[in-house]
């Protein structure tokens, strides 16, 4: 799934840091992949950090 992000990412080009919530099989390596890809990506574990990382990011509190 992270490879694949990072596929689309590089077609769509984002202007804002995406939020991804990543749960499942290789959870860990999918998100240390989005961490350590450089790109405006943020990680998190669950849908109320999801969301929370989302404000503070639109805020400018919080970057990739």
């Amino acid at each position: 799934m992270a490879n694949g992000i990072l596929a689309a990412l590089d077609e769509v080009q984002p202007k804002v840091s995406l939020v991804a919530r990543l749960v499942g099989t290789n959870e860990e390596e999918g998100r240390k992949i989005l961490d350590e890809s450089g790109r405006a990506m943020i990680t998190a574990t669950s849908l109320a950090e999801a969301a929370q990382k989302a404000v503070a990011a639109a805020r400018g509190e919080l970057e990739a």
